[in-house]
């Protein structure tokens, strides 16, 4: 069974940080590039970072130089290293692997307010 579990997720200041961290299970992580999403209220979802199997990573304009997105392919693990955190960080983020069916996580809350 694929399976993707999130943790991590937490009240933080603006101007916080915070590490996200997505186990997977039930397939061969460096196999797959891994994403993260993020999904505000009222807004649609959006991606986040990405991290392909030869471990290139992207980030959305949003995030760039601020988040960092990686892998432990020991612990099968990938990583969202968020820093600098603003409000409009807050959001619901989600661990997404490109499996066949693709594979969610359950979603884990960020909120980012003073």
């Amino acid at each position: 069974q694929l399976q993707l579990v999130e943790s991590g997720g937490n009240l933080v200041q603006p101007g916080g940080s915070l590490r996200l961290s997505c186990v997977a299970s039930g397939f061969t992580l460096d196999h797959y590039s891994m994403n993260w999403f993020r999904q505000a209220p009222g807004k649609e979802r959006e991606g986040v970072s990405c991290i392909s199997t030869t471990n290139n990573t992207f980030h959305g304009d949003s995030v760039a130089g601020r988040f960092t997105i990686s892998r432990d392919f020991t612990k099968k693990t990938v990583h969202l290293q968020m820093n600098s955190l603003k409000p409009e960080d807050t959001a619901t983020y989600y661990c997404y692997a490109d499996t066949s069916p693709s594979t969610w996580g359950q979603g884990i809350q960020v909120t980012v307010s003073s």
